[in-house]
């Protein structure tokens, strides 16, 4: 099989994601909150392996780094969905390789999840197709229909309403402060902004939507969060991404993002990445279906 090394694996890349703003417009009967959005993708993120078995069993190989049992993993219960959806009888072996931060706003959970979908659906020669993977995405997390679909887009209802969005590129300098946000616990919070009128997109291309509802919340219970704000703000416009506990600040050029690294709060982790135009997931899979190329390549 094309793009397999001698072990048997293959590799495959798990982006994340930027909420450029993020807004909740109300509340549903169910409890769930409406949101509005816009996600941009990230030429950075995680990576999956995956090793075909004919046993159709699902093993994690190793550990969670964040002490994530096998059973609540999201790659593993991505495959496990797949599987039983598509009625397929092989399994896998996955590896999640992390760079992106557990509890960051940066969607690193649900991407691993939709790369599991979307490159074993691909191995497994199951092709169910986009909107029936973003389906399964959905049951899985509000963020996974976004990375399985692979573009950037402005997104409302849980966020899995979507539609593409051509953005300028930018670099972006990302701040990581060592907090795991709790988004349950935000949601909860008394002084959490439920009531945004709703915005379009003419406003977002505009410039006329700003803001993140959680940061106002966050900054107030994380002092480590806020303190990433109070150190960059005299010199650039720092955001939150999803639920945080990422910052990020949106720049022109690589050199600008990597002007304000000394900024950066002693303590954080901090990395100057590019946004993506699209997802690096949907050339690995383009490149294997026209070329035979290596997913990894």
């Amino acid at each position: 099989m094309n793009g397999v090394d001698a072990d048997g694996w293959s590799s495959w890349p798990a982006p994340a994601k930027l909420n450029l703003f993020l807004h909740i417009t109300g509340r549903r009967a169910d409890g769930y909150h409406e949101l509005q959005t816009v996600f941009r993708l990230l030429d950075w993120g995680d990576r999956i392996r995956l090793r075909l078995r004919n046993d159709g069993r699902i093993v994690r190989v190793g550990t969670s780094a964040q002490g994530i049992s096998e059973d609540d993993d999201l790659a593993v219960r991505a495959a496990k969905l797949l599987q039983s959806d598509a009625n397929c009888p092989q399994g896998a072996d996955i590896i999640v390789e992390k760079l992106i931060p557990s509890g960051a706003g940066l969607g690193g959970g649900s991407s691993d999840a939709a790369t599991v979908l979307v490159a074993l659906d691909h191995l497994w020669n199951t092709r169910l197709g986009e909107d029936r993977l973003a389906d399964l995405g959905l049951r899985l997390g509000a963020d996974v229909p976004v990375f399985v679909r692979g573009r950037n887009a402005w997104a409302t209802g849980l966020g899995e309403i979507l539609v593409p969005l051509a953005l300028l590129p930018a670099w972006y300098l990302l701040i990581h402060p060592g907090v795991h946000s709790a988004t349950a616990k935000l949601f909860q919070a008394p002084d959490l902004t439920r009531d945004s009128p709703p915005a379009t997109i003419s406003d977002f291309v505009a410039d006329r939507i700003e803001g993140n509802a959680f940061e106002p919340v966050l900054r107030r219970l994380e002092p480590d969060v806020d303190a990433v704000f109070q150190a960059l703000q005299p010199w650039a416009s720092p955001r939150l991404t999803g639920s945080g506990s990422a910052v990020f600040v949106e720049c022109a050029t690589r050199a600008q993002a990597e002007v304000l690294l000394p900024r950066v709060p002693a303590g954080c982790r901090s990395w100057v990445v590019q946004g993506a135009a699209r997802s690096s997931l949907l050339d690995a899979v383009e490149r294997c279906t026209t070329t035979g190329a290596s997913p990894s390549g």
